[in-house]
């Protein structure tokens, strides 16, 4: 994922998180808004529960992959924030990978 297609500043987070849209499965919880540019952008946040520094950057790492395959910047219709639950760590790639295209239908839907 390139970095032009990250959310990186707390204000871009907070502003996305406060709008109260989201979805949640066992492995993440996505908030989401319309996009502010003319190709989506996506946030990821892992709470230092899972882990130290190096396993949570591994999870960012894993999870930015699996975004790549899935989701299209240009036509997307919004900007996300992905937060990683617990559950996340014990599954295996193809197992989150499925949920998160779950969770990303039904974002397209609402």
């Amino acid at each position: 994922m390139k970095k032009l297609y990250r959310i990186k500043k707390n204000e871009e987070f907070q502003k996305i998180i406060s709008k109260k849209q989201s979805v949640a499965n066992k492995n993440f919880v996505i908030y989401f808004v319309q996009k502010s540019m003319p190709f989506a952008r996506v946030g990821i946040s892992v709470s230092k529960k899972l882990g130290t520094a190096v396993d949570r950057n591994l999870y960012k790492r894993r999870l930015r992959m699996l975004i790549n395959d899935l989701i299209s910047f240009d036509d997307y219709e919004y900007d996300l924030i992905i937060i990683i639950r617990n559950s996340f760590i014990n599954s295996t790639f193809l197992d989150n990978k499925k949920q998160l295209e779950n969770i990303i239908k039904k974002v397209k839907i609402k």
